[in-house]
């Protein structure tokens, strides 16, 4: 039982790394630091003072990055591999206690493979809101990656079955808003000829 609960804040905490590199790694390190949850061996270093002032000046300057115009899809992109980093990294922290290969195997297939879906899918939608907005739209992107990066991370360490939950339908609302937006997309294209076409 032990070990399932492990795995699904795992998987939780590796989600949220998909949103945000840093802000599940600055919360899993206030809450073992305040004894809230006890990492596996080896991974004690994540809830000490030195590491969460890291952690925490890391999520800042994440999070101001964000709000920079096409810095934020530069970031973005290279957010991806240390968001598979991270993933894998807050899993193997929570199920360290076994063999370890089968700790990093499992760390990077379920902890890695979740930090990248959900990557792939902030990114798709970045990307999507950049083209339809020309960027603006891009603002209120990073407020719903930021508050979902936080709100999964909580859940994953408090409720770890909720977190699930939660997860899955803050990926279903990912992908209606980047048809949303690729729609709206083709209709800017569709005015911009016809404005053309007018203009001529």
């Amino acid at each position: 039982m032990e070990f399932i609960l492990a795995i699904l804040i795992g998987v939780g905490l590796s989600a949220s790394a998909g949103f945000r590199v840093f802000t599940p790694l600055l919360i899993t390190s206030i809450a073992s630091y305040a004894d809230w949850v006890h990492l596996a061996a080896g991974f004690d270093w994540i809830g000490t003072m030195p590491a969460l002032l890291a952690f925490l000046v890391a999520t800042l300057i994440e999070v101001f990055a964000y709000f920079i115009p096409f810095v934020d899809n530069i970031v973005k992109l290279m957010a991806t591999p240390a968001a598979i980093v991270a993933g894998s990294l807050l899993m193997a922290s929570f199920i360290g206690d076994m063999k370890p290969f089968m700790t990093w195997s499992i760390a990077i297939i379920a902890g890695g493979g979740v930090a990248s879906i959900s990557q792939a899918a902030t990114a798709a939608i970045r990307g999507t809101s950049t083209v339809a907005t020309g960027g603006i739209g891009n603002f209120f992107v990073s407020i719903f990656e930021g508050i979902s990066a936080i709100v999964i991370a909580v859940f994953s360490i408090l409720l770890p079955i909720l977190s699930i939950i939660f997860v899955t339908i803050i990926i279903f609302i990912l992908i209606r808003l980047i048809r949303v937006l690729k729609s709206k997309g083709v209709k800017f294209s569709r005015k911009a000829n016809k404005n053309n076409v007018i203009n001529a």
